[in-house]
């Protein structure tokens, strides 16, 4: 028994140190990890070729050519970006943050690089003109932005409620499909999206009038800031900025835009226009799938086994881990890896890596669960029986015990891996480029949120459907 516990920590062990390995190595000096928000339109998103392009995009990697230094964008979503950057998980942030007083207490704000106030936007048939007409009404705000803080001040006097989403996508359709009856955001992202076809009116002025920076956390990095500002003030001067800007929010720029989304408004063409994207996000899926699964499988019966040991101490151990890793939310402990320890120990975790431990934990959890259930479950006769027989505990467990117990756990072997690819998709919240976190940026660009998700979903299924029947045969040529 003690050399099989032995072997498993071993395979666990190598498992785990081989992706590290092949993990993204920390960069050179000259090479920063920025990290944004590729759902914010003219600032930040993909365009046709899944390259990430805007204002901010252009911006950040003129600057780093003019100061001789490299980028490497990390597409987070504005509120994970923000925790990340707090967490010295990357270097900056730039995702059209306005500058507050509250940021400016954990962050360092560059030269303005922009200005923009908050708008609110309705449906195109909504009667509502002004804020007044808010009142008990529901109000449709992104996580973490100024146009989140700026209807959370002012949502009493108007008297009305707020729903907050991670995604600008999910914003305006719970405005478009009436959940919500207005939202607001910055004017530019709003105008751009109007303009592009979005699907809704602006009804008031700007207000609350704030400038985007490019941010630090406090106290670190000032050599990027530094070099940020000073090529921040070279492309003023040199006519670049000028020119970034009329790019992306000029005519030509909304015009071009509108017409490549309405070219691939098909179901047919939005595949056939984001194919290699959705083809990455599958491979990414199954690669986290696969590597999950087998970390969570020897890490779930290493545990499983201390809980059937004759031994109260690791009985114990067994039962804390299942009571701890299966309590916690995964999106709760794929946050607290990837941005919490790193907070604690001041070192990088790789979002691949950090997703494979997140997995390896909480699918291990349930895994070691059914694998002490399955042994539990063999008549206890057996056990007796080979022990009576002069078998010492380690033998009779692996060859009365578990050969029984294994056949009853298959079928919770072939629903853990079903779990598991499912459950990749809440990994997007760290940066991971897998299948949900592709359709999140397609809809940024295309804006069809409903027939990528309707893609995506049938993606999922057809996976789903394909490792079921290869789980299936599997676990027929293990019974014959």
């Amino acid at each position: 028994m003690k050399i099989r516990l032995k072997l498993f920590f071993a395979l666990f062990f190598a498992t785990l140190g081989m992706f590290a390995w092949h993990a993204p190595q920390v960069h050179a000096a000259t090479t920063y990890t920025i990290g944004t928000d590729v759902t914010f339109p003219p600032f930040v998103y993909a365009n046709s070729n899944n390259k990430y392009v805007g204002i901010d995009m252009e911006l950040i990697r003129s600057i780093a050519k003019e100061e001789g230094f490299k980028v490497n964008i990390k597409p987070l979503g504005f509120n994970a970006a923000v925790q990340s950057l707090s967490s010295g998980q990357i270097d900056g942030v730039i995702a059209g943050m306005t500058i507050t007083d509250e940021r400016k207490q954990t962050l360092n704000f560059s030269t303005p690089y922009y200005e923009s106030g908050i708008v609110m936007a309705v449906a195109p048939s909504s009667k509502i003109t002004s804020l007044k007409g808010l009142k008990g009404k529901t109000v449709a705000v992104k996580t973490g932005t100024q146009g989140a803080t700026y209807a959370n001040s002012i949502k009493d006097k108007y008297g009305f409620k707020i729903v907050t989403f991670d995604d600008s996508d999910n914003v305006y359709n719970d405005v478009k499909t009436g959940n919500s009856a207005a939202c607001f955001d910055d004017s530019a992202v709003l105008n751009y999206g109007v303009k592009t076809g979005l699907g809704l009116k602006i009804v008031t002025k700007p207000t609350d009038v704030g400038q985007y920076g490019f941010a630090v956390k406090k106290g670190q990095n000032q050599k990027l800031l530094k070099m940020f500002n000073a090529g921040l003030a070279k492309l003023k001067k040199n006519g670049k900025y000028d020119q970034i800007i009329k790019k992306y929010t000029g005519k030509a720029a909304t015009t071009k835009t509108s017409k490549s989304n309405s070219e691939g408004s098909t179901f047919f063409g939005l595949l056939r226009q984001n194919q290699k994207a959705i083809l990455s996000g599958i491979l990414e899926t199954l690669k986290l799938t696969i590597v999950s699964i087998i970390c969570a499988t020897i890490f779930g019966i290493l545990v499983g086994l201390l809980g059937v040991l004759p031994n109260k101490f690791a009985r114990g151990i067994s039962t804390t881990i299942v009571y701890i890793f299966r309590g916690l939310p995964l999106l709760v402990l794929a946050l607290f890896i990837y941005n919490g320890v790193p907070s604690l120990t001041g070192t990088k975790i790789p979002a691949f890596v950090a997703g494979i431990i997140t997995l390896t934990l909480n699918e291990g959890a349930y895994t070691a669960a059914f694998v002490k259930g399955g042994i539990e479950a063999v008549d206890i006769g057996q056990m007796e029986a080979a022990r009576s027989l002069g078998l010492p505990f380690g033998k009779a467990m692996g060859k009365v015990i578990l050969p029984q117990g294994i056949k009853i756990m298959i079928p919770s072997f072939i629903n853990q891996f079903i779990i598991t690819l499912k459950d990749t998709s809440i990994l997007s919240i760290i940066g991971i480029l897998e299948l949900t976190q592709t359709g999140k940026i397609i809809i940024a660009r295309n804006l069809e949120g409903f027939k990528v998700w309707a893609i995506i979903a049938v993606i999922y299924l057809l996976i789903i459907t394909l490792l079921t029947l290869l789980s299936k045969w599997v676990e027929r040529r293990i019974n014959d």
